[in-house]
């Protein structure tokens, strides 16, 4: 039988091993930085598959970088963020392996399909920003003028970190159908409850789109509040499922 400290050396190997596969792929992408880039500062310009897809009218939004080593950390900082995106799959092998042998074969497999579906729904979530919430974000602000006279000029930092914080945030936003799925599942939460709370939950929604947005224009607000009430509108439905399931067993 296992001590304490034995499950605390096997949990010491497997974070040790998740951190260095997470800067192995750090260090890959700050390797292949034109790639990285090209990948990154793409919603810059009209020709974004968003923009082509709307058939927007031409821009190109210049960016200048203001420190001495900005640049160089913001490339350091986007390359380990790249990594531990890239190296999240075996983080979440990692952190399920150890955690596995205290489950019984039920509990294994509702864990297997809540973490899968927690990574799938950050996932999706991150690409929504990356190709729907930041990209109309950053063109209607980056090519906002209050005059003709007045021009506007982004820095690399201010672009790099809105994109990522945007990411996270809406990332994790996209886990709520996957938290309703789990407290459905133990009889918190029902449909009627979720139903009953739409237009509260309608409030709260805006008040967290206010918060997590970086800026406080309106259409901002809604670009970002718009996808986490459809999540809502989705959790309700996999409650009700749950709750169908529940009744029936």
């Amino acid at each position: 039988m296992y001590s304490f400290w034995d499950h605390l050396d096997v949990l010491r190997s497997a974070l040790l091993r998740a951190a260095v596969v997470t800067v192995v792929f750090a260090v890959g992408a700050f390797v292949m930085k034109d790639w990285l880039f090209a990948v990154v500062l793409a919603p810059r310009s009209s020709d974004f598959i968003t923009y082509r897809l709307m058939e927007t009218e031409p821009f190109f939004l210049h960016l200048m970088n203001t420190g001495l080593t900005e640049q160089f950390m913001v490339h350091v900082h986007t390359a380990l963020y790249a990594g531990l995106l890239l190296a999240s799959p075996y983080i979440i092998y990692e952190v399920f392996h150890f955690i596995s042998p205290a489950l019984y074969r039920q509990e294994r497999r509702y864990a297997v399909w809540i973490v899968g579906a927690a990574y799938a729904m950050f996932l999706i979530g991150t690409l929504t920003n990356y190709f729907v919430v930041f990209p109309l974000t950053l063109r209607f602000l980056g090519t906002y003028q209050v005059s003709a006279d007045v021009e506007n000029m982004l820095t690399l930092q201010s672009y790099v970190d809105t994109l990522l914080s945007m990411s996270l945030v809406m990332g994790a936003v996209f886990e709520l159908p996957v938290v309703s799925a789990i407290l459905g599942r133990m009889g918190i939460i029902s449909s009627s409850l979720m139903s009953a709370y739409r237009r509260h939950a309608l409030v709260a929604i805006l008040i967290v789109a206010a918060i997590i947005t970086p800026t406080t224009d309106v259409f901002t607000l809604f670009i970002v509040a718009l996808p986490i009430y459809l999540l809502y509108e989705v959790s309700i439905g996999v409650c009700t499922i749950y709750n169908v399931q529940s009744t029936s067993s």
